[in-house]
């Protein structure tokens, strides 16, 4: 699934996002400045989390609490060097909570996650962003 937008439009995205996530995992992937924070941030928001919402780069993962959803991890694994830190943080009991897990940078932890919604998020000529939806 596939979806185009600017800046103006990225609650139109994050709607869209909403409606097509199928899994608790969900996985942004996307180069550095496509806004993979600012959509979980605004996505946050919609499902009304109270929270400073913030990317976790430097503490790796940021708890919060949704009055829509419950519980939500919110992972950023740029920093890590290898997937044994992802291991030493509990990345698997993390997954298994069943609580949403969404994850920046996934892809550096790809051979821990199961069946997840992989969100990439690319940047256009006209500096437009497309979202590409999967599960896998």
């Amino acid at each position: 699934m596939f979806f185009k937008f600017n800046l103006e439009q990225i609650d139109q995205a994050v709607d869209y996002l909403n409606e097509h996530l199928q899994t608790p995992i969900v996985c942004f992937d996307g180069p550095m400045g496509a806004g993979k924070t600012t959509l979980i941030s605004i996505l946050c928001k919609k499902w009304q989390v109270t929270d400073p919402i913030s990317s976790p780069t430097f503490s790796i993962v940021n708890q919060y609490i949704s009055a829509a959803k419950g519980g939500i991890y919110h992972f950023d694994f740029y920093r890590l060097k290898s997937i044994d830190e992802a291991m030493d943080i509990g990345i698997e009991e993390y997954l298994e909570s069943g609580n949403l897990c969404l994850i920046e940078w996934g892809e550096r932890i790809s051979p821990l996650l199961p069946y997840h919604t992989k969100v990439t998020i690319s940047i256009n000529e006209d500096q437009s962003r497309s979202l590409n939806i999967i599960n896998t």
